[in-house]
């Protein structure tokens, strides 16, 4: 198998890593907007780089992963489904619901496979949340809590091209909160700060964002997000029910220190970021898109999943900037499949 990687910054260079020491991955070729940082990584790997993107479909793929800037990914799509290639491709599909749809729509009509890089679904912690809701273990699911926490915040020059810390950071949350739970979101209420470095207002954004989201059996979920958290990242869902509680992120490396005196000890070691908090997660879904190409299995989350994520993204954006609460069916893109 050929797999084409178009763009080799930080997940890229993560991505492409994974497929060049993969069993059935026989070469790669690379390309990226920095030609010479394509070309050092493909020369680190042992792997071909390509002087464009086009190069990569005219010299013959079985596949494509996108890890470009987001900017680019819709019609980098588009292109795979017209030459008939499967494609991985980074959350999200597109910073805006009319460009999501559209690439979809090429993808279906061409009817190849999009498969979306949402790694939680491949965290151990995660899986065993939704084993645990799935199975009843915790009786009747009533309260989720969750929360992601950057250490520090991005360079001010990417923050206006991010799509805001809803649909950039938070939207992990909202997938994984469908994933686990099997529910669809119905209705949300948002709120925003952005007191903290001028760069998130002068961006229009904001640097620490609250969202209570309403399931549709009646679950009530909170989510949190911040850029600001300098104790370490830090990623949690709890998950309460009638009959148990469990937790997803609490280990030896949160960065949470307790005031009890009894209380477990700070981290000695908190975790510091995304790549190396969810590590063997983003190999795992490689892995799992190396399978969904051979047709060894079925695609764990295409581009209507990635979808529903981006719609309750839009809610809650909608619902900060007009400070009101807002309904799902008022976003496009509605009529969401079932979640699986």
């Amino acid at each position: 198998m050929r797999i084409g990687v178009i763009g080799t910054g930080r997940i890229g260079t993560i991505h492409a890593n994974t497929l060049s020491r993969h069993r059935d991955v026989g070469s790669l070729i690379l390309t990226d907007a920095d030609a010479a940082r394509a070309q050092g990584l493909a020369h680190r790997l042992g792997e071909t780089a390509a002087p464009g993107v086009e190069e990569i479909f005219r010299w013959g793929v079985d596949a494509v992963v996108i890890t470009t800037a987001t900017s680019a990914h819709a019609e980098l799509i588009g292109r795979a489904a017209r030459s008939g290639l499967p494609v991985f491709c980074e959350k999200p599909i597109a910073l805006d619901l009319p460009g999501s749809l559209a690439a979809i729509a090429e993808v279906e009509t061409a009817g190849t496979v999009l498969q979306m890089g949402f790694q939680r679904r491949f965290d151990a912690g995660y899986t065993g949340a939704r084993e645990a809701v799935r199975s009843g273990r915790l009786g009747r699911l009533h309260t989720v809590r969750a929360l992601t926490s950057d250490q520090g915040p991005p360079d001010a020059a990417w923050l206006p091209l991010s799509g805001g810390l809803y649909r950039d950071t938070l939207i992990h949350d909202f997938d994984v909160l469908r994933w686990v739970t099997g529910r669809e979101v119905t209705d949300v209420y948002a709120a925003g700060s952005d007191a903290g470095p001028r760069m998130f207002r002068e961006a229009g954004d904001v640097d620490t964002a609250a969202a209570l989201l309403t399931l549709d059996d009646g679950t009530l979920a909170t989510l949190t997000a911040t850029r600001m958290n300098g104790a370490g990242y830090d990623v949690r869902m709890e998950l309460a029910g009638e009959r148990d509680q469990i937790v997803v992120g609490l280990d030896d490396r949160t960065p949470i220190a307790s005031t009890e005196p009894t209380g477990p000890p700070a981290a000695d070691k908190p975790w510091t970021g995304f790549l190396e908090r969810f590590g063997p997660a983003y190999e795992a879904e490689l892995n799992a898109f190396v399978e969904v190409v051979r047709g060894e299995r079925a695609n764990p989350c295409d581009g209507r999943e990635a979808l529903q994520a981006l719609r309750i993204a839009e809610a809650c954006e909608l619902s900060r900037r007009e400070r009101r609460p807002v309904h799902l069916a008022e976003i496009a893109g509605g009529s969401p499949s079932t979640v699986a």
